[in-house]
C-alpha cells in the first residue's frame, strides 16, 4: 500500500494492542492512542514480550524486533493522528462513544484518512453516520487475538465508496491478513454465531450441567478448536462480552443473544476475566497471547 504509511489505533485494550502489533510487524508506523496512560504501559510490555517470544519460536530476529517497536508508538494525545493515513478504532461497543472519537478524528486527520472500525456488532453504517467522512469509512473486525489470528471481516457502510473499500481490502492485505467481505448485519459472519454459542456454554454452567473447564475440554477435543468458550470469553472480558451482547441483542432481539445473569455477577465480583487475573479460569499473568 503506497498510499499508507502511518496507521493510528484507537484504543489499546486487548484487540487495540494486538491490531497495533499487526501493523508495526508490517512495517507501518504505528500511533497507539488511548487516554489512560497505564494502558498504554501494559501494551507496550505485553508487545515487547510477544516480539521477544517471537525471536525465542525462531520467527523474527532480534534485529528486526528492534525496527518493529521503533515503528510502534504509544500517545494520549488524539492530535498525533494528524499523520495517520488510515486509523482504525478499537474503543468499546458504544455508539456514542465511537461517534464522539470520530467527530473528533474528523476535524484532526487530513480529508485522504481512511477511517475504520473494529465494531463486532454494531452498524458500520450507523457508526460512519458520525464520522463526517462516511464515504471514507469501512469496517475492519479482526480476530481475537488479533496478533495470532489472520481473519479480518471487512464490511462496507451504505455510502462507503467502492475506491475507499478497495483501499482498504489492500491494505488489509498488506498488514498479512485475509480478508472476506460481509454485508453491514448485526454480528457480521463470526459474531453472529459466535456470540449466541458462547452465551450457550455460559447457560449451561448456570444450570450445573459442567464446570467451564470441562466445557472447553470437551469443545477442544471433540470440535478440534484452539480454544474453548470460556477461554476465549476470558481473553475478551466479561465487560466486553456484556457490550456486545447488548448491541447484538438490541438489533436483533434474538433471544441467544441476550447475555445471561451470570456475567452481569462476575462483572460485580470484578471477575473480568484474563484482564484481572480472574473470569472463568483463574490466571497467574496478564502477557498477551501467544508471548
Amino acid at each position: 500500500m503506497a498510499d499508507i504509511r502511518t496507521v493510528g489505533v484507537a484504543g489499546c485494550g486487548t484487540m487495540g494492542a494486538g491490531i497495533a502489533i499487526v501493523a508495526a510487524r508490517a512495517g507501518f508506523r504505528t500511533l497507539v492512542y488511548d487516554t489512560r496512560a497505564e494502558a498504554l504501559a501494559k501494551a507496550r510490555k505485553q508487545s515487547e514480550a510477544f516480539f521477544a517470544k517471537s525471536v525465542e519460536r525462531g520467527k523474527l530476529k532480534p534485529e528486526q524486533v528492534s525496527a518493529i517497536l521503533a515503528n510502534l508508538v504509544g500517545t494520549s494525545k488524539l492530535g498525533d493522528f494528524k499523520a495517520c493515513d488510515v486509523v482504525i478504532e478499537a474503543v468499546f461497543e458504544d455508539l456514542k462513544v465511537k461517534h464522539a472519537l470520530f467527530a473528533q478524528l474528523d476535524k484532526i486527520c487530513p480529508a485522504h484518512t481512511l477511517f475504520a472500525s473494529n465494531t463486532s456488532t454494531i452498524s458500520i453504517t450507523e457508526i460512519a453516520g458520525g464520522s463526517g467522512r462516511d464515504d471514507r469509512f469501512v469496517g475492519m473486525h479482526f480476530c481475537l487475538p488479533a496478533q495470532l489470528m489472520k481473519l479480518v471481516e471487512m464490511s462496507p457502510g451504505l455510502n462507503t465508496s467502492e475506491a475507499s473499500f478497495q483501499a482498504a481490502w489492500a491494505f488489509c492485505q498488506a498488514l498479512g491478513q485475509h480478508p472476506v467481505k460481509t454485508k453491514d448485519s448485526p454480528g457480521f459472519i463470526l459474531n453472529y454465531f459466535l456470540i449466541p454459542f458462547n452465551n450457550d456454554a455460559i447457560r449451561l454452567v448456570e444450570a450445573g450441567v459442567a464446570e467451564p473447564a470441562e466445557i472447553d475440554k470437551a469443545i477442544k477435543d471433540a470440535m478440534g478448536y484452539a480454544m474453548g468458550p470460556f477461554e476465549l470469553l476470558d481473553l475478551v472480558g466479561m465487560d466486553t462480552h456484556l457490550l456486545v451482547c447488548e448491541a447484538m441483542h438490541g438489533a436483533t432481539h434474538e433471544p441467544r443473544a441476550a447475555c445471561p445473569p451470570l456475567v452481569r455477577r462476575m462483572i460485580a465480583a470484578g471477575h473480568l476475566g484474563k484482564k484481572t487475573g480472574r473470569g472463568f479460569h483463574v490466571y497467574k499473568d496478564s502477557k498477551i497471547f501467544g508471548a
